[in-house]
C-alpha cells in the first residue's frame, strides 16, 4: 500500500538542502572578514532535485547505483571590498531566512503526510 512514498523523500531532500544551506550561509557569515573569501550559496533546490532525478533515472536504465542527492556549491559574486571579501551581510541575512523558510516548509509538509498516513490507518495522532 505505502510502498512509494515520494512527498516523504522529497520532504526529507528539501530539510537536508535547507540545513545544507544554513551552514554555508553560517561559514560566509563567519568569514565576513577574512580577506580573499568568496561567499557561496547552494544551487537552489529546484535544479538540484531535478539533476538527481535525471541520474536517478539514467542509473536505472544503465543499472548502476542510485546517485545521492548532492547540491553543488556556487559563486554568489558580488562587489568585492578592498581585502577582495565578497560577503555582504546585507545579503547573507535574506538567504538565511529563505533557508530557515525552506526548512519549515519541509518539516510541515513531512509532519501532514505522516497524519494523513495516521488517519488512514485510523489512528489519531
Amino acid at each position: 500500500m505505502f510502498t512509494d512514498l515520494k512527498i516523504l523523500h522529497t520532504a526529507s531532500l528539501l530539510a537536508r538542502h535547507s540545513a545544507q544551506r544554513h551552514g554555508q550561509i553560517a561559514e560566509n557569515i563567519a568569514n565576513a572578514d577574512t580577506p580573499g573569501y568568496k561567499a557561496k550559496d547552494l544551487e537552489p533546490f529546484a535544479e538540484a532535485f531535478a539533476k538527481s532525478e535525471r541520474a536517478q533515472m539514467d542509473a536505472r536504465t544503465s543499472g548502476f547505483a542510485e546517485q545521492a542527492f548532492q547540491a553543488r556549491k556556487i559563486d554568489i559574486g558580488g562587489v568585492a571590498s578592498p581585502d577582495g571579501n565578497t560577503v555582504s551581510l546585507e545579503d547573507q541575512m535574506p538567504r538565511s531566512t529563505a533557508a530557515v523558510r525552506d526548512h519549515g516548509t519541509a518539516l510541515t509538509v513531512y509532519s501532514k503526510a505522516l497524519a494523513m498516513m495516521r488517519a488512514t490507518l485510523g489512528q489519531r495522532g
